[in-house]
C-alpha cells in the first residue's frame, strides 16, 4: 500500500523513547507520507522541525482549542510567522471542543476564527477540531467561505458529513472506524464522494483493532485503510491509493 497517515502528534512524551527511528521506518512500512500536527506554538515549532528532519513529514501548525487561553496577538504573529515554512501544509488543529471545555468557549471561538483568518490570508486549508460543539463550528467555517479544510477524527451523523461535504470540507477517519461498536461509520462511509475521505493515526490514539489499547503509530494506519476498503467494497491497495491522492491533493503536495 501507499498510505498517507493526514493526521499525528509525535511531539507526544509517549514517542520519547523512539520517535525518530520509528519515523525514519515508515517510508519501508508503505506509510510515504505523514502530517505532524502542532497544537500550540512549542508544538508547532516542533512539528515543522521534524518536518525538516525527514523528507516524508510535513508539519500542520496552530492552536487547539484545549490551548486556546494562551491565544494571543503574539501568539497568532509567531504562527503567521512559522507558517512561510516551506513544509507547512496547513492551519491546526484548530477549532471548538466543548466537551472538556479547558478553555471558555468565548475564547475557543476567538482563537478559532482568528486562524481562519489567517489561513484566508496565506491560502491554506484548515484541519478542524469539533468536538460536542457542532453549532457553533458549522457557523464559524460559513464564515470564512474562500477556506477549505478537514473535519478530522470525524465521529459526527450522516446528516453532519452531508453539510461539511456540502461546504466543501474534506472528512478524515481514524481507527475509531474498526472497533466493534463503529457501526454507524459504515453509511457515512459508503455514501460519501471518494474525493472527499481521508485517513489518520491521530496517534498517540485511538489505535485500531485489534491494536486497541496500546500506543498508536502512522505504522498502523493500514487497517483504516483496509476498514475503508471493506465498507466501500473495493480493495485495500484501492483504499489506501484514493486516500492518498485526495490527501496529497489537499494539503498540495507535489506526489
Amino acid at each position: 500500500m501507499r498510505l498517507f497517515d493526514t493526521h499525528a502528534h509525535y511531539e507526544d512524551e509517549r514517542f520519547s523513547s523512539d520517535r525518530y527511528a520509528l519515523i525514519a521506518s515508515l517510508p519501508e512500512a508503505g506509510v510515504e507520507y505523514v502530517a505532524n500536527v502542532g497544537c500550540n506554538v512549542d508544538g508547532s515549532r516542533f512539528a515543522i522541525g521534524l518536518a525538516e528532519k525527514f523528507n516524508h513529514v510535513y508539519a500542520v501548525i496552530g492552536i487547539h482549542p484545549h490551548d486556546a487561553d494562551e491565544f494571543s496577538e503574539e501568539a497568532i504573529g509567531e504562527i503567521e510567522k512559522l507558517s512561510r515554512h516551506e513544509k507547512v501544509v496547513a492551519i491546526g488543529e484548530i477549532g471548538l471542543d466543548y466537551h472538556y471545555n479547558f478553555s471558555p468557549r468565548d475564547v475557543q471561538k476567538n482563537a478559532f476564527r482568528c486562524q481562519m483568518e489567517l489561513a484566508e490570508k496565506l491560502n491554506l486549508p484548515v484541519c478542524i477540531h469539533n468536538r460536542e460543539a457542532h453549532e457553533d463550528c458549522m457557523n464559524i467555517i460559513r464564515e470564512y467561505p474562500n477556506v477549505t479544510g478537514v473535519f478530522h477524527c470525524y465521529s459526527g451523523s450522516l446528516e453532519t458529513a452531508r453539510e461539511i461535504v456540502k461546504l466543501g470540507y474534506m472528512i478524515s477517519f481514524t481507527g475509531v472506524i474498526t472497533f466493534k461498536n463503529a457501526k454507524k461509520f459504515g453509511p457515512i462511509i459508503a455514501s460519501l464522494p471518494e474525493d472527499r475521505i481521508m485517513i489518520e493515526t491521530d496517534c498517540p490514539y485511538l489505535a485500531p483493532e485489534p491494536f486497541r489499547g496500546k500506543r498508536n503509530s502512522s505504522l498502523y494506519v493500514y487497517r483504516v485503510a483496509e476498514e475503508i476498503g471493506r465498507i466501500r467494497n473495493i480493495a485495500p491497495e484501492e483504499a489506501a491509493k484514493l486516500t492518498t491522492e485526495n490527501a496529497l491533493r489537499f494539503y498540495r503536495i507535489k506526489g
